[in-house]
């Protein structure tokens, strides 16, 4: 039996994080399978998916493709559907914008791994809108309905939907009407791992890209607020304002981007991982917790499903400073699991557990097509 032709279809190669590592598990799974994406940054993706076959579309021959493809999105479909799948036997796509709406034929599985509906064009439209430009928000209301129209047709026309949390399966069945398997994201166990030589310290860690949505302004002024000491590890566009919040407090340490293994040394030695951000899913609590580390979490999103409250962790309610104090200070009273039981929690949301889901999906779903 000839070997199984298998199309991965990403929205965009123009950076590496959470869900590009989705796309990595899929090559774990069909090593010879192509990708198809709307535009490739190679300089940005340096040595991932080297040697993998990669089709872009026609969007990626325009000046700065890269860097001005999500002023493109009324373009997006019609690119995503110029791909032509006819000759493969699987089609798997890993979405959070337009890759699941590309046209498969019938007798072709097509599974969708969704990161989340396109969220500019559905719960997030206003907050977009608010924060563009005129221009932009006369093209937004002009475009937006047949955006969104497109969006719900194309999701009726993928076999399989699978979410990355409950969270978001809640969101599909509100905006798509379509009922999503859960498959949650893995930990890299490889690289977040606990060591129990180490003792717990009296510090708290803030890991993340330093951008707004992820609130890292609230774990700075809770801890400047309480004189609780604060390692800081990432980078972004809101560092300088993160440093003039903790200016002149020593107990504020910021470590800028870092490699793996100084983020899992703090996690291992850390008294708990403050994460304020309402992600779809998260993976940094899972990476915390699998380093044996106790995790004080914005009780809302994915976070709420792989923090387990009084035994790995516990939430705020509020996305406000005060509401993050009380945490810490409900947090310091609190008896939780030992480091090695918060850490085997971590790790049961493994690679190998990730795959066997998806493999066993996969088989599911191409049993079904071959009855119809």
């Amino acid at each position: 039996m000839s070997e199984k032709k298998v199309a991965i279809v990403h929205d965009w190669l123009t950076t590496y994080g959470g869900a590009e590592t989705i796309v990595e598990l899929f090559l774990r799974l069909y090593p010879n399978a192509d990708i198809y994406t709307l535009v490739l940054d190679k300089k940005i993706l340096k040595n991932h998916f080297k040697g993998v076959k990669i089709y872009t579309s026609k969007l990626n021959k325009l000046p700065f493709a890269p860097k001005i493809y999500k002023k493109l999105l009324k373009f997006m479909p019609k690119a995503f559907e110029s791909f032509d799948f006819s000759s493969y036997d699987l089609v798997l796509c890993s979405s959070s914008c337009c890759a699941k709406g590309v046209i498969v034929p019938p007798y072709i599985p097509q599974i969708a791994y969704i990161h989340s509906p396109m969220r500019y064009a559905w719960d997030l439209y206003f907050d977009y809108k608010k924060s563009s430009g005129k221009l932009a928000q006369f093209f937004m209301e002009k475009w937006m309905t047949n955006i969104r129209l497109w969006d719900y047709v194309s999701s009726q026309r993928v076999d399989s939907l699978v979410a990355n949390s409950k969270y978001i399966a809640r969101r599909i069945k509100k905006f798509w009407n379509r009922d999503s398997s859960v498959i949650y994201p893995p930990v890299s166990t490889e690289r977040f791992y606990p060591d129990f030589s180490k003792p717990r310290e009296d510090f708290y860690v803030a890991f993340s890209r330093l951008v707004s949505y992820k609130r890292i302004d609230l774990a700075v002024k809770a801890c400047v607020a309480m004189g609780k000491k604060l390692v800081v590890i990432g980078a972004g566009p809101e560092e300088a304002n993160l440093r003039e919040f903790a200016k002149g407090h020593s107990n504020i340490i910021f470590l800028g981007r870092a490699p793996d293994e100084i983020v899992r040394d703090n996690f291992q030695r850390c008294k708990a991982f403050i994460f304020c951000a309402e992600e779809d899913f998260g993976i940094a609590p899972l990476e915390a917790m699998s380093c044996g580390a106790p995790v004080i979490a914005f009780g809302r999103g994915g976070a709420k499903e792989t923090v387990v409250e009084g035994k790995t962790g516990t939430f705020f309610d509020k996305q406000e400073t005060e509401s993050v104090v009380n945490a810490i200070k409900c947090f310091e009273t609190m008896t939780l699991e030992t480091p090695e039981n918060i850490s085997k929690h971590g790790q049961s949301f493994s690679e190998e557990n990730f795959l066997s889901q998806l493999s066993a999906l996969i088989k599911q779903t191409e049993e079904d097509i071959k009855v119809k």
